[in-house]
């Protein structure tokens, strides 16, 4: 049994990732190549590549790897806490930096606008994750902000958390995103109750909610669009 704790110096030079990318580019790495930069280090037996593919095979895809727990990372041999750490540290990244690199300051048009922005980020999350869209008098986009991950509720959706970053924005008016895991989109009777709440509380604070958008996967619904608010 080889109970060698392999790192990236026992890989022959043309194979490790880090000389890769320096010589082709990050474009031109494989997958596992770009897993294996981010884990750094092989296991018992095992290469840092070796590592990587577990991954692949273990997740099947990214996405999968992307929405999956800390403790369900650490499953795959090779992967310990500071590792499944890092790794979604690295995919939260990407996820912001799809957000920010092009929409602050955009205007939101409408309800699609909204789910083009958040889609890739919630619509395949397994727990209901509730965001607020911080606008301008011109709808511009000010900040995308998660107050809460679970069970939309009362308690998950209070005034006080839901409206704290658009106050720090100094936002006019906001929007309300939250993802349905089951892929259904329409609203429930607690969604429609909190909305409700939120609009109530939002007249108080001087700031508009102008819409509630429920997110799946590959649809939405606009709580404006159905005349719900």
């Amino acid at each position: 049994m080889n109970n060698k704790t392999y790192t990236v110096r026992d890989l022959p030079v043309e194979e490790r990732p880090r000389e890769r990318l320096q010589k082709v580019g990050a474009d031109n790495l494989s997958t596992q190549e770009l897993l294996a930069l981010i884990i750094e280090k092989g296991g018992r037996g095992q290469t840092v590549l070796t590592v990587a593919q577990n991954l692949l095979a273990h997740f099947g895809n990214l996405n999968n790897m992307k929405n999956a727990s800390i403790e369900e990372l650490k499953q795959v041999k090779g992967i310990g806490f500071a590792t499944a750490c890092k790794l979604q540290a690295a995919f939260k990244l990407g996820e912001k930096a799809e957000i920010q690199i092009t929409k602050y300051g955009e205007k939101i048009e409408g309800p699609e606008s909204v789910f083009k922005l958040l889609q890739n980020e919630i619509g395949n999350k397994k727990k209901e994750s509730f965001y607020i869209l911080s606008l301008t008098t011109r709808n511009n986009l000010i900040g995308v902000d998660k107050v809460s991950t679970g069970t939309l509720s009362a308690s998950l959706a209070h005034p006080r958390e839901v409206f704290l970053p658009a106050i720090k924005n100094s936002a006019s008016t906001v929007i309300i995103v939250h993802n349905h895991p089951s892929g259904d989109t329409q609203p429930s009777e607690d969604d429609l109750d909190i909305t409700k709440r939120l609009i109530e509380a939002g007249k108080i604070l001087g700031i508009d909610v102008v819409d509630h958008i429920i997110i799946s996967k590959d649809s939405f619904c606009s709580f404006k669009e159905k005349n719900l608010l």
